[in-house]
């Protein structure tokens, strides 16, 4: 199969041309048009290497569309792959939450269903994509560990990050957007507010170091990428690179980032705090340290669509120095690299047919088509 007439995004230059895909590999690729008449014509759009994303909470959603309600599990993963084709990613990492911030809260219920729907489906050859697993351990929590050792030696699980919400550090270092996030999502009122504060720092004080330390030692033994997140403080850091971290997910300030980068930590941002123009939490806005060049990752968190939509933004700020290949790199290449996934992220020859046709109307980034291992599936 020739794709032809598009704005192929290479590693350091963008050229105009065609590319030829055979046997779930690119081929070729040429700064010429085809003369084959059943290329595909690209129509000047872009193509980019399939987008990877390494941390989507988004299954959650398909699983419990409503308080209360649980969806089918086959329905629910197929959901969730449609929309991520749909938005352009053909590596997803799944974010599932060992350990829960609340008793009885609906992802540590979800936990079993929602591995083994990814598991299953992958297996099966039911995704269109290529579904991994990445693990959230929340820290202060006793059941964490041991759930974690159960899961520990799955041969889909690509990433771990270590976690702590308690209040008054991190992401919630503001007591006050702790209590306004957590009174607003489990509807507490305030007597309810301090009891469940009370709780979680008591929670943390017993097994946030301990699970901290034990889960990075079964990590780094079992050579697992890990990766920090909400790191605040250079100290904060320094202890990830310590236990082993590759990746420092959304570090909440620019000092975090800084020394992220300094010890060699993949600077991981979410896409959504581009696209809005900052951090919902009010931390450290992605795009100040991408004007920084300290960005090297882009996830979508909680919003797929997100993640090619940013790179765009990004490569059309004028206020930093990413253009269209560096900023795509920061969903393509970067986050390969980080997981040592040598053989997609970018345009080459032998490289998976993890693709992306992109046409940008308006400045809008839109999807047109999605190959995953050369099968186009969008």
């Amino acid at each position: 199969m020739i794709v032809n007439n598009v704005q192929l995004v290479l590693e350091n230059e963008v050229v105009h041309g065609s590319l030829e895909i055979d046997e779930g590999v690119i081929r070729s690729y040429s700064d010429s048009a085809s003369q084959l008449p059943d290329a595909l014509d690209g129509e000047g759009g872009w193509l980019l290497p399939g987008l990877i994303e390494l941390h989507t909470d988004n299954l959650d959603k398909f699983f419990m569309p409503r308080p209360n309600v649980d969806w089918p599990s086959h329905s629910a993963m197929s959901s969730h792959d449609a929309l991520m084709v749909a938005s352009g990613i053909t590596t997803v990492l799944d974010a599932i939450a060992v350990g829960d911030v609340r008793d009885g809260g609906h992802r540590l219920d979800n936990l079993t269903k929602m591995i083994e729907a990814i598991r299953a489906s992958q297996q099966r050859g039911l995704n269109r994509v290529e579904h991994r697993l990445h693990l959230r351990c929340e820290l202060p929590h006793d059941s964490t560990l041991p759930l974690f050792e159960q899961l520990m030696h799955l041969d889909e699980l690509s990433l771990v990050s270590l976690m702590d919400h308690s209040p008054g550090q991190r992401q919630y270092a503001s007591r006050e957007k702790y209590r306004e996030y957590y009174q607003g999502k489990y509807r507490l009122d305030d007597r309810q507010m301090a009891q469940f504060e009370e709780e979680q720092l008591t929670l943390a004080a017993r097994w946030s170091q301990p699970n901290r330390q034990a889960i990075a030692a079964h990590c780094r033994t079992a050579g697992i990428a890990l990766a920090s997140h909400d790191d605040a403080t250079a100290e904060h850091v320094e202890e990830s690179h310590q236990i082993g971290s590759v990746i420092a997910e959304f570090p909440t300030t620019e000092a975090a980032a800084r020394r992220s980068r300094e010890l060699g930590l993949q600077v991981l941002m979410g896409a959504p705090n581009i696209v809005r123009g900052g951090s919902h939490s009010g931390n450290v806005a992605a795009h100040s340290l991408a004007e920084l060049g300290l960005l090297d990752v882009l996830s979508s968190d909680y919003y797929p669509a997100s993640l090619l939509d940013a790179a765009f933004r990004i490569a059309a700020d004028e206020r930093n120095g990413y253009d269209i290949p560096r900023a795509a790199a920061l969903v393509t290449a970067n986050p390969a690299r980080a997981l040592g996934l040598t053989d997609r992220g970018i345009i080459a020859e032998g490289r998976r047919a993890d693709l992306v046709l992109a046409h940008a109307p308006h400045g809008h980034a839109q999807v047109r088509h999605v190959w995953s291992q050369g099968r186009r599936v969008w």
